[in-house]
């Protein structure tokens, strides 16, 4: 055929690029020869192309092509749409003052609020409301646009098969359905006020006026579509008119025009029924066929197979021609790939596919930016990275980063991801949670707050404020942040939450109703910008965050619609995730990181597929959740599987490209991941072939993991840290005693290295807590002269003013009530028989060895003989005799030796006198009558334990093992080992510190050999 003279117009010319030609490269090649008009080149050529990421690929193709050979005016491109990118119609079709008989669109922003108020305002068991009703109002505008798309007019709906069917369902769909159609009626009802159509309804009726105008009046320029693939009806019908038009013609990617006719044929119906009445889709479709959609564009435009010609012209990054008839076979449906078996050689390879298999997502990414960076190393050479993993995508950019090397994400990153983002839904967390402490923290110390010269200042009075807000939450709102911030007594916190209080007023104001969503945007972003200044609108995400705010704004002002303010995070969280952030261009022009849709058309001579395994390529099918799976096959709409059939397509137009690399991992975050269908096929159909071709991958892989894996570190021997005597010059406490003795090294951090734990910011309600309440309340009970009538009292004022779940405060009142009965009886039989409470809560210390020992005793009572009963309330177990007979829990011995020597003062300061007779443990856990019970560490002559000290050498034992640990470690030189006794129970506030998992396991003999 003579490129430059179009053949004699017989028929629709609809023509093919294979997968290995390269579409771009192919189209560009073949246009020139066939459209070029002398000195106005391409000009008078009209192009319609799927996106604008299409019409990008097209230019740059010419730019290729053309090389230093001259300019050239290129084709008007024109978008016809595409609705997955959210694409509007290019001006050819939608110009200014379109035909009056095709009425505007509604806003599709403005549907959402009034579907949402339709829904609002439906009978329902449980109404919905907030985030969910707007949850649910997306969802159904979203099916009625797949409807409407596929030309399903609102009354088919009430056909009488359709309706038969609906009533043939489940329960919960026949009520779904019920419910959409209820819904759809009264917005019709709407729209036919207003005189309006929904957006997919005027695409249709543009692209049906645009497809009648070409019919009666042929343009006087030549038209061509190319790459468009989208099977709705009235776009099919657009391109058949089209493939009619003097020098016109369509373009199909990657239509196999060599498979068999039997393979063909067992794709299906692909929307074509055998016959009137039939559903236009069977139950035997291999709607998962990267054919399948291809097939049911031409069914629509009325085209066979056999009328679509190949397009003769290849680019410069074509593949070998084997390639497409192994790709042709790769795919073939199930009853057809039974002839792998006699395939010959030639359909069987794959040369220049290759696999590459890695352990886990980091070990994937970094493997991948190594083969992109070796493919750098070629001047000229393209390299692209196609994957539907965004967090994969984001960890090669990060990988690329390490050489210089700027790949921007041309799929984009949802606006929550980015800074902007962040601080909007940041500052409706803290709206929503009323000043909880977590979004609080992370709000005022986003990187766009208080940017610029007073920037370390103000982290560092962010950094008082979190020490203060660690441990459980304070009272809601600004007068409960206050009121845990005065408590500390910084009055430079004080001075900082000042100016910080301020601007972040007005989110507090807001009241615990309902707030319009206008409204609500307003506040937030005025809040926003006081926080950030100007600096938060003037990147891209924050000038698309702008953008959001005041389309929102303005279609929530023209349907208003109120939300809880505990919705509004996940409300703004999913209107957000709709809008893309795409970088502006000025990334490294030789690499292209894209998403599935990005992709196509796009081309490179090295494309790298990523996260190929079940769940990302192909992504899982979502099923339509307002209308059942056979209503739809019955309305001719393709069921969920046929996205599948999208990517395998997508896949197939990638190994089309001159080296493919196709990567996947054998695990992800979650666990073991099965490695996509498409790869399984291809080692089925290729066995061994494949596997010899996998060199450079496996080395890839090994440098990835050379590059993530350190220099062995030498074995970390168990820490030994010899402070000087200066340095062991500190106190002990009576807890600290025992864990002295347990494990030195916890002491040495917390005493001489002053090394605390911090609470967790917002921390829960936990055991420890509880038990400092338990004291409180005894202690100030005690205080009041111990009436047995306050205590119910006062346990309930401290439970209401405690910063817990409301959950948690149920659970606990039951139990601490009645152990908290248990003590009051208890006492007061004790004080009958003329046992009386001597101190509360009382600090006392002595001096021993020249280092001072001091500790709080819980409660210490007077005998009626003059003697002394220590006891220490616990709120669940307590130590077992075996642990103080040998010397690891002394608390109760150690306040009875301060007591002894008069270490602790009663009230008015007289000093409280009396030997320390009785040592009691006061548990407030279950006993086997209730809660409460006494437990004594010691034992009497006569006893029937058989461990503890007994009574009268329980003090001389405790002196014994605080001498020893005076002498060994406080004034002598013995090294603070961690873990000196592994076998008693501890802490792990310091396993980190220490390093425990690097050398807990290994013996005490390769500890030291390690040392």
């Amino acid at each position: 055929m003579n490129d430059r003279a179009m053949p004699e117009q017989k028929g629709p010319q609809v023509y093919s690029i294979a997968a290995h030609r390269g579409f771009a490269d192919a189209l560009a090649a073949g246009l020139l020869p066939r459209y070029a008009e002398g000195d106005f080149g391409l000009a008078r050529l009209i192009l319609l192309l799927p996106s604008q990421r299409a019409a990008r690929s097209v230019t740059e193709a010419f730019v290729r092509l053309l090389g230093d050979a001259g300019g050239l005016l290129l084709p008007r491109m024109v978008v016809v749409g595409d609705l997955d990118l959210d694409e509007a119609l290019g001006p050819l079709f939608d110009p200014l003052g379109t035909a009056a008989e095709i009425p505007p669109a509604a806003d599709p922003l403005q549907r959402w609020f009034r579907l949402a108020q339709i829904l609002a305002d439906l009978p329902r068991e449980r109404g919905l409301k907030g985030a969910a009703l707007m949850r649910q109002a997306l969802g159904v505008g979203q099916t009625m646009d797949r409807l409407l798309v596929e030309g399903i007019a609102p009354g088919d709906l009430l056909a009488e098969p359709v309706v038969g069917l609906v009533k043939d369902q489940a329960v919960h769909w026949e009520a779904a359905t019920r419910e959409f159609l209820t819904v759809q009626a009264h917005w019709l009802a709407d729209l036919e006020g207003r005189g309006e159509v929904d957006a997919p309804t005027r695409r249709n009726r543009l692209f049906d006026h645009a497809a009648q105008t070409w019919r009666d009046n042929p343009p006087a320029h030549p038209v061509v579509a190319a790459g468009v693939t989208s099977a709705s009806p009235a776009l099919a019908r657009l391109l058949r008119v089209v493939s009619e038009l003097p020098r016109g013609a369509v373009i199909l990617p990657d239509l196999d025009i060599t498979l068999d006719q039997s393979a063909w044929d067992e794709l299906g119906r692909a929307g074509m029924a055998d016959a009137p009445g039939d559903a236009p889709f069977g139950p035997g479709d291999a709607i998962t066929h990267p054919q399948y959609h291809l097939k049911l564009l031409l069914g629509r435009m009325g085209v066979a197979r056999g009328e679509v010609q190949a397009w003769h012209r290849s680019g410069a990054s074509a593949a070998p021609p084997a390639r497409s008839r192994a790709i042709s076979s790769l795919f073939l449906p199930p009853r057809a790939s039974a002839s792998w078996a006699s395939l010959p050689a030639d359909q069987r390879r794959l040369a220049g596919v290759r696999v590459m298999e890695s352990a886990n997502p980091a070990e994937e990414s970094q493997a991948i930016a190594v083969l992109m960076r070796g493919a750098l190393e070629v001047p000229g050479r393209r390299v692209a990275l196609v994957t539907p993993d965004r967090e994969l995508a984001a960890r090669v950019i990060a990988q690329l980063g390490r050489w210089g090397i700027e790949a921007d994400d041309t799929a984009g990153q949802p606006l929550p991801l980015t800074a902007a983002g962040r601080i909007m839904l940041l500052l409706a967390e803290v709206m929503a949670q009323a000043g909880a402490p977590v979004p609080l923290v992370a709000l005022l110390g986003h990187p766009l707050v208080r940017a610029g010269d007073g920037r370390a200042a103000w982290l560092e009075g962010l950094r008082r404020l979190d020490l203060a807000l660690r441990g459980p939450r304070p009272d809601a709102g600004l007068e409960g942040l206050a009121t845990r911030i005065a408590a500390q007594e910084d009055e430079a916190l004080g001075l900082w939450w000042g100016e910080a209080a301020g601007l972040l007023e007005p989110v507090f104001a807001a009241t615990d109703g309902d707030l319009p969503i206008a409204d609500l945007l307003g506040l937030l972003a005025g809040v926003a910008e006081a926080r950030c200044g100007l600096a938060l609108w003037s990147r891209p995400d924050g000038r698309a965050l702008a953008g959001f705010i005041e389309t929102l704004r303005a279609a929530a002002s023209a349907v208003p619609v109120s939300l809880p303010l505990r919705d509004a995070p996940a409300f703004l969280r999913d209107a957000m995730e709709r809008v893309a952030v795409r970088p502006p261009w000025g990334g490294h022009p030789r690499v292209a990181v894209y998403g599935l849709l990005e992709a196509r058309m796009a081309r490179a001579d090295l494309v790298i597929c990523g996260a190929l395994h079940e769940g990302s390529w192909p992504a899982v099918p979502a099923v339509d959740p307002l209308l059942p799976p056979a209503v739809l096959r019955a309305l001719g709409v393709p069921g969920a599987d046929f996205r599948i059939g999208l990517a395998a397509h997508d896949l197939a137009a990638a190994l089309g490209a001159p080296e493919v690399v196709l990567s996947h991992a054998a695990r992800d975050a979650s666990g073991p991941v099965i490695p996509s269908r498409f790869v399984m096929r291809m080692k089925a159909l290729l066995g061994r072939k494949l596997l010899e071709e996998e060199h450079s991958e496996r080395e890839a892989v090994h440098c990835a993991r050379a590059l993530l894996r350190a220099q062995p570190a030498p074995p970390y021997a168990r820490p030994m840290p010899m402070p000087s005597a200066e340095q062991r010059k500190v106190e002990i406490s009576a807890t600290g005693l025992d864990r002295l003795r347990s494990d030195p090294y916890q002491f040495y951090a917390g005493k001489i290295l002053q090394l605390s734990a911090l609470d967790g910011l917002d921390g829960d309600a936990d055991a420890a807590l509880r038990g400092t309440m338990i004291h409180a309340v005894l202690d100030r009970w005690h205080r009041e002269g111990s009436d047995p009538a306050r205590l119910p009292i006062l346990a309930d004022d401290m439970l209401t003013s405690l910063s817990a779940h409301p959950l948690m405060r149920c659970l606990w009142r039951p139990r601490l009530m009645q152990a908290l009965e248990w003590v009051a009886q208890r006492v007061a039989t004790m004080a009958a028989e003329g046992r009386q409470v001597a101190l509360s809560e009382a600090w006392g210390s002595i001096v021993v060895k020249g280092v001072k020992v001091h500790g709080r005793a819980d409660r210490i009572d007077r005998l009626p003989g003059g003697e002394l009963a220590v006891i220490d309330y616990k709120s669940g177990s307590v130590p077992s005799n075996r642990m103080v007979q040998d010397g690891y829990s002394l608390q109760l011995g150690l306040l009875g030796l301060i007591a002894r020597d008069s270490g602790f003062a009663e009230k008015g300061g007289l000093v409280l006198q009396g030997e320390p007779e009785r040592f009691e443990y006061w548990s407030l856990g279950r006993s086997k009558d209730g809660f409460g019970f006494i437990q004594e560490p010691v034992r009497d002559p006569g006893s029937r334990k058989v461990t503890g000290p007994m009574r009268e050498e329980f003090l001389d034992l405790t002196e014994k093992f605080l001498h020893d640990a005076l002498d060994k470690w406080i004034v002598g030189s013995e090294p603070f080992t961690a873990r000196l006794n592994p076998d008693v129970a501890s802490y792990a506030d310091y396993d980190q510190l220490m390093r425990l998992d690097e050398w807990q396991a290994r013996s005490d003999a390769e500890a030291g050999d390690a040392a």
